[in-house]
């Protein structure tokens, strides 16, 4: 028994329990590079701002490099056209020559300098943190490849790198979260409502509250965000599902929210049933998903897609003095193809 959480210990195997402890260790990694980045840029800000706008990405090989040699102004202003050439041609970048103009000009451009000795200290600082960056990134590469090697192993490696948006960090991830008991989720809603995409419904008379899980697995929660950003751009499904969000005057990170949840249970078919994703099986036509429906806005007599089905027979719909309701055995649903149409019925307003 899980006694912090009151729950059966799920039964995943050994090798997505290795998956999972190697992609945490990988995620804290990259959250710990991200902390020092900004404390670096916090540094910089003080003492040499200059510094921040010649390196926008200070996490770049490049960036390290030349942050190494000169950590203050003075020094920086010393840097040669060599040196800077040097460090961007390690970091394998393009137009060499054209950017070492440009990041001479920036660190030799006159600008207002701290005392000398809070300068110094400042640079004892930068170099500190570039130096744990430095670290940091060859410990990331090297836990990102071992990862790859664990994960390439898992015999649902395949269908998680299927899903839209997962790569093979992100796919890990959400494999060692989630983990491999087939038992553990019996419907897509408790593999929703785990991962803290669902939102939860709160009513108080008249009165309903639609609000966001915070109480979550903060990793698992991380990567389904990453993985709904990622899938607006190789998902037209999922595109045209965030961008029915978006009319509906939802904002950027709630679409985005609705959006993974949606993505989870989509995953949860695909690996109930085994099988690879596939985008016109997942958004039930070809290329575009389905515009959600408001309650609210059925009427009648309309047609309503499959996966709207549910809320409707679940809910009362009421427009005006019109009621919309589901009894199974006396209102038959007309079936054609995809979509079913909820016949013409008057019920009660109370």
């Amino acid at each position: 028994m899980d006694g912090a959480h009151h729950r059966e210990i799920a039964g995943d195997s050994d090798l997505a329990d290795a998956v999972k402890l190697l992609a945490r260790a990988h995620q804290t990694a990259v959250w710990e590079r991200t902390r020092h980045q900004l404390r670096l840029r916090s540094a910089l800000n003080e003492f040499f701002p200059v510094a921040v706008q010649a390196f926008p990405d200070l996490p770049a090989p490049e960036s390290l490099i030349l942050l190494g040699r000169p950590p203050d102004p003075a020094r920086g202003a010393k840097l040669t056209r060599s040196q800077i050439v040097s460090a961007l041609t390690a970091a394998r970048r393009h137009h060499v020559q054209d950017k070492a103009d440009a990041l001479l000009a920036l660190l030799r451009a006159p600008a207002l300098r701290q005392p000398r000795a809070t300068e110094a200290a400042y640079a004892t600082v930068v170099a500190a943190h570039v130096a744990m960056m430095v670290t940091l990134n060859e410990q990331i590469r090297q836990l990102g490849e071992v990862v790859a090697e664990k994960f390439g192993h898992h015999p649902a490696a395949e269908i998680y790198l299927s899903q839209p948006g997962l790569g093979i960090v992100l796919a890990a991830r959400v494999l060692g979260e989630f983990g491999d008991d087939k038992t553990r989720f019996v419907a897509a809603r408790a593999r929703k409502n785990y991962s803290g995409q669902s939102p939860i419904t709160r009513a108080s008379g008249k009165k309903t509250m639609v609000l966001a899980r915070f109480a979550t697995n903060r990793r698992l929660g991380d990567a389904l965000h990453q993985q709904a950003c990622s899938a607006l751009t190789s998902s037209p499904g999922a595109r045209a599902y965030y961008d029915a969000m978006r009319t509906r005057k939802i904002g950027h990170h709630a679409a985005l929210r609705q959006l993974a949840n949606r993505l989870v249970g989509i995953q949860h078919g695909c690996i109930k049933t085994c099988t690879l994703y596939d985008e016109n099986t997942a958004w039930h036509i070809r290329g575009a998903a389905p515009i959600p429906l408001p309650l609210y806005k059925i009427h009648h007599g309309m047609s309503v897609r499959a996966e709207q089905l549910e809320s409707i027979l679940r809910s009362h719909v009421r427009h005006g003095d019109l009621c919309l309701f589901w009894r199974p055995p006396a209102s038959p649903i007309m079936c054609s193809g995809s979509s079913y149409r909820v016949p013409h019925r008057r019920g009660p307003t109370g």
